[in-house]
C-alpha cells in the first residue's frame, strides 16, 4: 500500500487508515451493526498483511472497549502498527461518558494513562484532541499534550473537528501533525470553511473520517429501516426524512 507523509513532523502512514470505531458497540447499543470481536481482529490482521497498519480509535468508543480490542489484535506485534487514539469526551471514574468535553491539563494526563493501559502499550503514535473544550484555552490543552511528547508517551499530536483559528493557536504551542474531520462527497465543510487550505499552508496533514458518509454512500442503506433498531445512525439527520430521495 502506498505510504505518505502525514503532515511535516515525520509521521509516515499508509494512504488508507483503518477506522476501528464500529468494531465494538457503545454502552448497550451498536455503532454500525452488531460487532463481532473475532471478525474485527481478523480484519485488523488482514489489513496489516495488505500494508494497512494505521489504526484509528478513541477512548470514547465503548467507552474503552475499542482500545482494549486493538490491544488484543496487536499483541506481540505492537511495533508493526501505528496507533492513533483520542481524548476529550469526558469519561468518569465509573467508566461512564458525562458528555462534557474536558481539555483541562489534569484531564489530558488522566486520559492518556487510561488509554496507555487499555491499549497495553507504553506509547501512542498519534494522540488527538477529540473535540475542543470551549471552556478551556486550546493552548492549555496542547501544552499538556506537548508534555506527553516530551515524556515519550506520545509521538505526535493532532486535533479533530476544529476551525482554522483553533488550528493556528494550537500549532503556535506545539507542532500539529494532523487534523481529523469528517469528509466525503456528502460532507464538505472542511472545504467550505477553508480548513483544508489552512492545513496545506501550515504543512499539517488531514485525515478524513467517514469517507462513505457513515455508510450512506455505500448503496447498502436505502431506507431508515435498513438500520438496526439500536444503531446510533438513526439519530443522524442524513438517515431520515427526504435524504433517501
Amino acid at each position: 500500500m502506498k505510504k505518505v507523509n502525514l503532515g511535516s513532523e515525520g509521521l509516515v502512514v499508509p494512504v488508507m487508515g483503518l477506522g476501528c470505531m464500529g468494531m465494538t458497540g457503545f454502552e448497550d447499543g451498536n455503532m454500525y451493526g452488531v460487532a463481532d470481536e473475532q471478525e474485527a481482529i481478523a480484519t485488523i490482521h488482514r489489513s496489516l498483511e495488505m500494508g494497512g497498519n494505521f489504526l484509528d480509535t478513541a477512548d470514547l468508543y465503548g467507552p474503552f472497549k475499542n482500545e482494549q480490542l486493538i490491544a488484543k489484535a496487536v499483541d506481540g506485534k505492537r511495533d508493526k502498527y501505528i496507533i492513533a487514539t483520542k481524548f476529550g469526551w469526558e469519561i468518569d471514574d465509573n467508566n461512564k461518558v458525562t458528555w462534557a468535553i474536558n481539555g483541562k491539563k489534569e484531564y489530558v494526563k488522566k486520559a492518556v494513562e487510561r488509554s496507555l493501559k487499555n491499549l497495553n502499550t507504553d506509547f501512542i503514535d498519534l494522540y488527538y484532541m477529540h473535540r475542543l473544550d470551549k471552556s478551556t484555552p486550546v493552548e492549555e490543552t496542547v501544552e499538556a499534550m506537548s508534555e506527553l511528547v516530551k515524556e515519550g508517551k506520545v509521538g505526535y499530536i493532532g486535533l479533530s473537528e476544529v476551525s482554522s483559528e483553533t488550528i493556528r493557536r494550537a500549532h503556535a504551542v506545539h507542532p500539529i501533525t494532523a487534523v481529523q474531520s469528517e469528509y466525503s462527497l456528502f460532507e464538505r465543510t472542511v472545504e467550505e470553511r477553508g480548513i483544508l487550505n489552512t492545513l496545506s499552508e501550515m504543512g499539517i496533514g488531514f485525515v478524513a473520517y467517514s469517507p462513505l458518509g457513515r455508510g450512506f454512500l455505500s448503496g447498502q442503506i436505502r431506507t431508515i429501516d435498513d438500520l438496526p433498531e439500536n444503531d446510533f445512525r438513526r439519530a443522524i439527520p442524513r438517515f431520515s426524512g427526504n435524504s433517501f430521495l
